[in-house]
């Protein structure tokens, strides 16, 4: 779906005709091989670059707990979104026209295989903040999972379809739709990423109301964990990933 459809039609399931379309112009096999590349835009916003596409996942608008980051304005052939909350689907944010997949299904866009799977957003069966997708694919030869706003414990159902990824980005700040530092442990626990990337917790943007806690408490409980600290960017090889046990890598922004 393109983006001026998604803003018209918000919230009808379009994508249940379009969205296993295969769009023409890569080869598969691109998406196997090479690295990967991400930016770390702010809250759960990153950006993948890698097989000759970019993929945006959860774009935000900039209030409350984001209050203090730079709207995520860059250009993508692909944007994904876990829900249409303001601080992970401000579609109307990103310039051009990309493609946009933002219900849970299994897609093949430019030869990239994509599957988004659901849960709820919250901890009362979705019925504070509905959705969220759970977004997972393979791009410049890594497995990426990308949790988007998820509160609710991971089911076997939910497990199958996620599987277990070489970097997963998972919630770490709570509040009531994104995992507490426990929850978020647990779901790393089940699904044994070589890498883990924390999203969603406090930082310097917050201001007036935010429920966030900051990344140290996380940090704390996943203590014995190998942490890498950098800047807002990192470039993943799959070769580079831990062979045995796993490691966290933190991604700073660039205030």
């Amino acid at each position: 779906m393109k983006r001026r459809q998604f803003v018209q039609f918000a919230g009808a399931s379009l994508l249940t005709a379009v969205g296993t379309s295969v769009i023409s112009g890569f080869d598969s096999a691109q998406a196997q091989t090479g690295s990967l590349s991400v930016q770390y835009l702010g809250h759960t916003c990153f950006l993948f670059t890698g097989s000759g596409q970019k993929i945006l996942v959860n774009p935000f608008r900039s209030l409350g707990c984001t209050a203090g980051y730079r709207a995520p304005k860059v250009n993508a052939d692909l944007v994904l979104i876990s829900s249409q909350l303001l601080d992970e689907g401000a579609i109307e944010l990103v310039p051009g026209n990309p493609r946009l997949l933002y219900e849970a299904g299994a897609y093949n866009v430019n030869g990239i295989k994509i599957q988004g799977i659901s849960a709820d957003h919250d901890r009362v069966g979705g019925k504070q903040f509905g959705s969220n997708v759970a977004w997972r694919w393979t791009q410049g030869g890594v497995t990426v999972l990308h949790l988007g706003g998820a509160a609710a414990p991971i089911s076997l159902e939910q497990k199958i379809l996620l599987g277990s990824p070489d970097v997963l980005f998972v919630p770490v700040g709570g509040g009531p739709k994104a995992y507490t530092p426990e929850e978020a442990k647990q779901a790393i626990n089940v699904l044994n990423p070589k890498l883990v990337i924390p999203t969603q917790y406090r930082t310097q943007a917050a201001k007036d109301q935010c429920d966030l806690v900051g990344l140290d408490a996380f940090l704390k409980l996943m203590s014995g964990v190998a942490v890498r600290k950098g800047g807002d960017s990192i470039s993943i090889q799959k070769a580079d990933l831990p062979k045995n046990g796993m490691a966290i890598q933190v991604l700073s922004y660039k205030f």
